[in-house]
Formats: structure tokens, C-alpha cells, sequence
């Protein structure tokens, strides 16, 4: 038994959530895949669902009504970069993120930690996938039992971010579901650091709790998160001791490996441990093919940037097309006279030639920027309506034949 393990949370410290639920109706019979309803004090979405990036409090390109139009159930902003800017006293001020954004559906905020990293090491998607072994540290100054200490990149002044630091920052944004404060390991540390990280995520996790329940008011759920790297006993006692607290969902985080396989082999080898009745979220992935591999594992929910950051890059996603996506930058779409997806009964994706378009991106007017991100929005959500739809018909195979290509 871990450290951590054998310093239970005090009996003081009994958490329920009784605006929050999550109910599992559909089960697939080949795999792990289901559906639920995932219910919030902003309103029930049915899962799996697509929680899409608001990194500063706006969606790239794209305002709260454009996400409603495509269908979006569910966003979310980032706990570092909103206390950086404008803070969380002047969001709380204001109302809490949804009257701040005019956003009034459900609403997800990370703790931080994961940005602290990423602004420590260059780049978050690359340290934590594997690549980039020597990318130099920046604005990290240090990580030990009590906070991490890292430079802001606006004024240079050095803060702290610690558990209980972001526990009371979540509570002032006022997202319905909270995400506890962990340390986030790159691929190329030790078996030996990731360990200790990991058992050290674990006491952020019980810290976490502790302060969140000083002022609990049943408007947020709190995720624990699974740590471990890439080895799967530490994920598993990771997933058990997650399990064993009193949080309302599990998330998996940090190092996925640095390949697709390492990445899945990690939700497989951890899904037996995650608490059953929990939603689960993976955070920080969401291609389309990671949808479809990992609602077998169980996941509930994904978030990731990519639908919106591809789309500034002019590339489109679409169903049934080699690589997800096609690059309207290419001259092949000058004189394409098709839309991007007739099918899709909104304006961006229905109205408008590929060759517009192309013209948009290539004069670089916002307008093509705009038109590509909710596309791209709205193509994302027909997916997880359909894999929802899948799941109940256990139709998933057939279906995935349907959205991925060779």
C-alpha cells in the first residue's frame, strides 16, 4: 500500500452532489462504450459528449450563439490562463463565467496545473505525447510538496498554484465541473520521478477535496485525476485511490506515451480500476479516432482544441476522409464548387462553395476562419450524436468504418 494510501481523508470530510448526477443508460455489448446522462446545475447532456476549448473565456473565432447553432452541448476555460487574465475576483464580480461569457449551458474548468507545466517545458501537447525530449523550461520555477511556482508571461511576476489555490479559484469562475490540482509528468522523466509524482497528484487529490468541501454549495462536481505516466501499475493505483475518494468523476491525465498505442494500451490497462458509475473524462484528446477507440475504454467525455486550432490552419474536418480533415488551402479547392457537408443543416458547412472558402483563407479574411471553426464544431458533434446513436444500436464498428478511412 502507498503513502498516500495510508493517510485516509478525515472522517470530517463527506461529499455529495446532489445537483450533480450521472446516469449510464445504454451499455455496449462488445466493449466498454455507454451512454449516459450527465446532469449539472446548467443542464443534463447526454454522453459521450465533446467538451470544446474556451481557453480564455471565448472560443476561437466562434461566439457563444455560433456553438449553440452547431449543436454544442458543453464548453470549457482555463483556470491558469483566467487567473493571469483578467483574474478570477473580477469573473467572479461580474457573475461566474456562464454570465461572463454569456454562455448558460454546462461549463468545465481545469485546475491550472496543466499549464503550468506546458509554460514550464514549451509545449504542452508535446511533452505530454512524448515529443520534443529537449525543449528548454521557461516559466516554471519549481514544483514541490506544497505549490508549483511559475512566472506569469504577462508581467513576469512570479505566482503559485497549489490545490487550495485552485480549488478557490475554480469556486470563483464557477464552472459545474472542477478539476483537482496534479502535477503533470512528461515522457522522457524516470519511472522513479513519475511515481513520486504520482503519489504526490494523490495528496493534491486529497487536498483538493479538503478544500473544496470548506465551501461546497452543490454548483460543482469535482473530477479526481488518474496519474501514472505510462505504466500501468501506477495508473491502476492511481484509478483505485481516485476511486476510493469522494469525487463526483475521473479524469485521465498527464503523459499519454508518445504513441497512439501507448496512449490507448494506458485507457485499457485503467478502465477496470476507474470507478464504474462515475463519467470519465481524457483530458486533452479528441480526434475522431480517438473518439472511437476510447468510448470503448469507457471514456464519457473529451476535450481538445484541435476542431478550432485546424481550422485557423484552413484544414476542415469531414466525414469519411483520409486523415479527418482536407487542407482548403490547397489550389485543388480554388474552383470546388461544393459545399463541406451539405448534409449538416447549418449555414457554414451548407451555404458555402469550398472555393469561397479557399478564397477566404487565402485573402485571409476572418470570415474564412469563422466559417472553417464552426464547421468544424458542428462536424463534431454529428459525430458523437451518431457514436451515441451507435452505442445503443451496437452499431460502433459500422460506424467508425463510416468516419475513418485509410
Amino acid at each position: 500500500m502507498s503513502e498516500a494510501q495510508q493517510k485516509p481523508l478525515p472522517d470530517s470530510v463527506t461529499i455529495e452532489y446532489p445537483d450533480h448526477g450521472f446516469d449510464i443508460t445504454h451499455r455496449a455489448s462488445k466493449s466498454g462504450a455507454r451512454v449516459g446522462k450527465l446532469k449539472t446545475p446548467h443542464g443534463t447532456i447526454e454522453t459521450p459528449n465533446y467538451i470544446f476549448c474556451g481557453t480564455k473565456a471565448s472560443i476561437k473565432n466562434l461566439s457563444p450563439a455560433q456553438m449553440i447553432e452547431a449543436q454544442t452541448d458543453i464548453i470549457l476555460a482555463n483556470t491558469y490562463h483566467l487567473m493571469i487574465q483578467p483574474g478570477a475576483d473580477l469573473v467572479e464580480k461580474m457573475g461566474g463565467l456562464h454570465k461572463f461569457m454569456n454562455w448558460h449551458g454546462p461549463m468545465l474548468t481545469d485546475s491550472g496545473g496543466f499549464q503550468v507545466f506546458s509554460m514550464g517545458h514549451g509545449s504542452c501537447a508535446d511533452e505530454i505525447k512524448g515529443r520534443n525530449a529537449g525543449v528548454k523550461k521557461h516559466g516554471l520555477k519549481g514544483i514541490d510538496e506544497e505549490a508549483a511556482y511559475f512566472k506569469s508571461y504577462r508581467t513576469g511576476e512570479v505566482l503559485k498554484l497549489n490545490p487550495e489555490i485552485s480549488m478557490e479559484l475554480q469556486r470563483q469562475l464557477g464552472a459545474d465541473l472542477i478539476m483537482q490540482m496534479d502535477e503533470c509528468t512528461a515522457y522522457q522523466v524516470t519511472r522513479d520521478y513519475t511515481a513520486k509524482s504520482m503519489q504526490m497528484s494523490l495528496r493534491w487529490g486529497d487536498r483538493s477535496l479538503i478544500a473544496f468541501e470548506k465551501t461546497h454549495n452543490n454548483a460543482q462536481g469535482l473530477y479526481g485525476i488518474v496519474q501514472g505516466g505510462v505504466y500501468d501499475d501506477l495508473r491502476i493505483e492511481s484509478a483505485q485511490y481516485i476511486a476510493s475518494r469522494p469525487f463526483f468523476g475521473t479524469a485521465i491525465g498527464g503523459c499519454l506515451g508518445g504513441t497512439d498505442g501507448e496512449m490507448y494500451g494506458i485507457l485499457e490497462a485503467t478502465q477496470p480500476y476507474n470507478h464504474p458509475n462515475r463519467p470519465i473524462h481524457f483530458l486533452g484528446i479528441g480526434r475522431i479516432k480517438d473518439v472511437f477507440k476510447s468510448v470503448r475504454c469507457g471514456i464519457d467525455t473529451f476535450d481538445c482544441v484541435m476542431p478550432t486550432r485546424i481550422a485557423r490552419h484552413g484544414m476542415a474536418l469531414l466525414k469519411g476522409c483520409a486523415n479527418e480533415r482536407i487542407n482548403l488551402m490547397n489550389t485543388k479547392y480554388k474552383e470546388d464548387p461544393e459545399p463541406l457537408d451539405a448534409s449538416l443543416d447549418i449555414a457554414c458547412s451548407r451555404d458555402y462553395s469550398k472555393a469561397y472558402i479557399h478564397h477566404l483563407l487565402k485573402a485571409k479574411e476572418m470570415l474564412g476562419y469563422q466559417l472553417v471553426s464552426q464547421h468544424n464544431v458542428a462536424i463534431i458533434n454529428k459525430l458523437m450524436r451518431e457514436v451515441r446513436e451507435a452505442i445503443k444500436t451496437d452499431t460502433l464498428d459500422t460506424l467508425e468504418k463510416e468516419w475513418l478511412v485509410d
